[in-house]
């Protein structure tokens, strides 16, 4: 574990060391080939620091912080596009932008109906550490398709509950606010509509760097020799290609394993299934529809499919390598190991 962090430290000043290299070079080359061939150096390091680890938790942050993300806000930068374009006022901003899946929030609206309060965040907490992380000691008691839903949860509490944690001390440091990460996703109606599972509640960092990075070039490409509706649909399906591809890298970062095709079939089948509810909704058939699906029988049928296509395509990879085990193992190990040094501060 201390070797580990050790690692991680240095990761992060070197890190830190080209971000800055990005915030005073890149910006005074007029030309953008020229500065994407500044950046390209950087996003290269980034691209191979998950290496580095032997522990989950550490490869798929950097996997995700760096790799994931700074990597195409950095490309966008260089083509003066993307969140750190225009450049932030000071250092400090520019780096947290870049290296941290945080991002202004440019219309704050406290009335938003979804807008949870705080006992349900610490409801999260409490349902994590002092439940979910103990079953795996009995998973050798519990059947199989169970296990694969205890997965789906563990990734979605652990993933909310550290961004939003990252959200706040963000907030504090540069006293601003923040967009929310996640928007309940276990309350989605559809794939794709208004309150959508994939756009507008999972994760949703990662939905504006894909939706910036791939899908409105690719509609605007598309848009030149067809038209605006068929090059919506391409855009939507090549995104979750690319975002399949992207989580094949993740996936090898954390199994060190060849890729399957399985991660990225996953993807494909909801961009598949996204792109056909989109086509179905948009005719003149279903818009004269005279009933609604009521929404507590659409986020069944939206969260049933996710759920169990993950537990067909997502999760088996995680399962073949213990990984959900090794995080489990891991995060315990992490609370024994810093417990002592809290309570010494104290």
């Amino acid at each position: 574990m201390e070797e580990e962090l050790k690692i991680f430290i240095e990761v992060w000043v070197s890190a830190i060391i080209s971000v800055t290299y990005c915030y005073y070079l890149p910006p005074k080359i007029k030309t953008s080939i020229l500065r994407l061939l500044s950046v390209l150096p950087v996003c290269a390091l980034f691209l191979d620091l998950p290496m580095f680890f032997s522990t989950v938790h550490f490869s798929f942050t950097i996997a995700f912080f760096l790799s994931g993300l700074a990597v195409p806000k950095l490309i966008l930068f260089a083509l003066e596009k993307g969140p750190l374009f225009p450049l932030p006022p000071n250092l400090l901003q520019f780096i947290c932008f870049a290296c941290f899946p945080i991002k202004f929030q440019i219309n704050p609206n406290p009335g938003n109906p979804n807008h949870f309060p705080k006992w349900v965040f610490a409801l999260k907490v409490f349902i994590f550490g002092a439940l979910l992380l103990q079953v795996y000691d009995y998973k050798q008691f519990l059947p199989p398709n169970f296990l694969l839903g205890l997965y789906a949860l563990h990734i979605y509490l652990e993933l909310e509950i550290s961004l939003t944690l990252i959200k706040f001390l963000g907030s504090i440091t540069l006293g601003c606010d923040l967009e929310p990460q996640f928007n309940e996703p276990y309350l989605a109606t559809s794939l794709y509509d208004f309150w959508d599972f994939w756009g507008r509640r999972w994760n949703l960092i990662v939905s504006a760097s894909l939706r910036a990075i791939v899908y409105t070039p690719v509609r605007h490409v598309c848009q030149g020799v067809m038209s605006s509706n068929y090059a919506m649909l391409i855009g939507i399906f090549v995104t979750f290609v690319v975002s399949g591809v992207a989580h094949e890298v993740v996936f090898f970062y954390i199994t060190r394993e060849m890729p399957t095709g399985e991660v990225a079939l996953f993807f494909v089948l909801h961009g598949v299934c996204t792109v056909a509810e989109v086509a179905v909704k948009r005719t003149a058939f279903v818009r004269r529809w005279p009933w609604r699906v009521r929404p507590v029988v659409s986020r069944l049928v939206t969260v049933g499919f996710v759920c169990l296509t993950g537990g067909w395509l997502f999760f088996p990879q995680l399962k073949r390598r213990s990984v959900m085990e090794r995080r489990a193992n891991e995060t315990l190990l992490f609370v024994d190991f810093f417990k002592p040094k809290f309570f010494f501060f104290i």
